[in-house]
C-alpha cells in the first residue's frame, strides 16, 4: 500500500475495538484507540461496522468518541445514507477490521504495520472487490 493511499474503513466494536462484553461495553483492547488516531491522522475514513443498534450503538458511539475516535459513518458508507429496506446493509469499504476473521484477530499493532508496509503489506486494488481482491492473477 502506498502511503498517499487514502482508505475508507469499517471497524467492528465488540472483539475489535473493545473486548467482547455484549451488550455491555467492555475494556478497550490494547492499542485500538492509538491505532484508530493514528489511522484517522494518516487521512483514512473510519466507519464503525457494529451489529450493535439503537441505545447499545449509541454507547458505542459516545464511548469512541469520548476516547477521541469520531467516525465518518456508522453503519452505513456515507453519513448522508439513509437506510432503505429494499437495499442491502452492506457497506463500501476498501477493509474490514473485525474479530471474526478468519484466522481471528491479529491485534492492533500489526494492523497498523500491515497497513503502513512495515511487515508486509495489504494488497489494495481498487479494481478487484471482495474476496479475490486478496489475491493477485
Amino acid at each position: 500500500m502506498n502511503l498517499n493511499d487514502r482508505l475508507i474503513i469499517a471497524v467492528d466494536f465488540d472483539g475489535t475495538i473493545v473486548e467482547d462484553a455484549y451488550p455491555n461495553i467492555g475494556k478497550p483492547i490494547i492499542f485500538a484507540f492509538e491505532t484508530l488516531k493514528k489511522l484517522q491522522e494518516d487521512g483514512h475514513r473510519l466507519i464503525l461496522w457494529t451489529y450493535r443498534y439503537g441505545e447499545q450503538l449509541e454507547d458505542a458511539v459516545k464511548f469512541c468518541e469520548n476516547n477521541g475516535i469520531h467516525f465518518y459513518a456508522v453503519n452505513k458508507s456515507f453519513p448522508e445514507e439513509q437506510y432503505i429496506t429494499d437495499r442491502s446493509r452492506k457497506i463500501h469499504a476498501d477493509l474490514f477490521i473485525d474479530d471474526r476473521n478468519i484466522g481471528g484477530f491479529i491485534g492492533w499493532g500489526e494492523i497498523y504495520q500491515m497497513l503502513i508496509g512495515t511487515v508486509g503489506s495489504i494488497p489494495i486494488e481498487k479494481k478487484r472487490k471482495g474476496f479475490f481482491g486478496l489475491f493477485k492473477i
